[in-house]
């Protein structure tokens, strides 16, 4: 893309709202970058009909083997690979189901890695590097929606017959236009020029939070409001497992600690107590049911 391209978009553009910015006092130049931010939520929002869309159509991929790749440069790719990095933990799945890369590798994580994301090439490769077949879910991250690195993997996981899905800031970007879905969040000018690490960077975290939650919801990894994967590997989460229990069941703590050891997970504890049956009934109602806590309990308590 000509240079003239790149500084005709909005995420580009003056910010007329902070023109003035180093000649504000402390809290004036932090006002107009909280009001700049307050923005934000408001214009992903006239975007959930798109991400609504993808949530849908990446989980129909789970029910058959499909993983989740996140794909970016920069912020956009650090934004990946954190949103992905965390979904093990808070859902007790494989790492291998969200996958976060980034343009220059994992190292490109603390130390900036520019030039990476000038080459198609390396997003195929990087893509084919890691394994994405056909099955596959790709969400490729630029605020500017012209990154190279990126659309050479968009377009590469669409050769496979991979979903593809383009998460940008601006409008009628080249990457939407070579993906299945386009998820645009149009941020406008930041206060800092340029610097999509701010509204931009917010809206992307957002969105994706958006999607990786709604994914595993969908999946039946959640009940209710409860995190009833969750993994309780440190005291704290413990603690939190043992909490969702109460709250799910309505039983003491010491009753939701017994259960936690007796089960080993929460979903194999709630289903213990709430249908009254040992850990071995537990689990083979939760394998007829593919992990679904909600549809194997009796209509009173659901």
């Amino acid at each position: 893309m000509a240079s003239t391209d790149l500084a005709a978009l909005s995420t580009e553009a003056r910010n007329p709202r902070s023109e003035q910015l180093d000649e504000l006092s402390t809290l004036d130049l932090l006002t107009v970058v909280n009001d700049e931010d307050a923005t934000v939520a408001a214009t992903v929002r006239a975007a959930l009909p798109t991400v609504a869309q993808v949530v849908d159509a990446i989980s129909a991929r789970f029910t058959t083997g499909g993983r989740l790749f996140y794909i970016g440069a920069g912020t956009s790719g650090r934004l990946g690979v954190l949103d992905a990095s965390e979904c093990p933990p808070t859902f007790s799945v494989s790492p291998e189901l969200f996958v976060g890369l980034i343009a220059g590798g994992d190292s490109a994580l603390r130390r900036s890695s520019e030039k990476s994301e000038d080459s198609k090439e390396e997003g195929a490769r990087d893509l084919a590097a890691a394994g994405f077949g056909a099955g596959d879910s790709l969400v490729g991250i630029a605020a500017s929606g012209r990154t190279p690195y990126v659309i050479g993997a968009l377009e590469y996981a669409r050769q496979l017959g991979g979903l593809t899905v383009a998460l940008t800031c601006v409008a009628g970007s080249e990457m939407g236009r070579v993906a299945d879905h386009s998820i645009e969040v149009v941020t406008g000018p930041e206060v800092l020029t340029g610097s999509t690490r701010m509204k931009a960077g917010t809206a992307t975290k957002m969105v994706l939070n958006m999607i990786s939650t709604g994914v595993m919801v969908r999946q039946g990894a959640v009940f209710g409001n409860l995190m009833v994967n969750v993994q309780p590997t440190n005291e704290k989460l413990v603690d939190r497992a043992e909490r969702i229990i109460v709250a799910a069941t309505g039983c003491d703590m010491p009753r939701a600690a017994r259960l936690l050891a007796e089960g080993g997970s929460v979903k194999i504890a709630i289903a213990m107590q709430m249908l009254g049956v040992d850990r071995a009934a537990a689990e083979q109602r939760l394998r007829t049911s593919s992990g679904r806590l909600r549809t194997i309990l009796p209509a009173g308590k659901r």
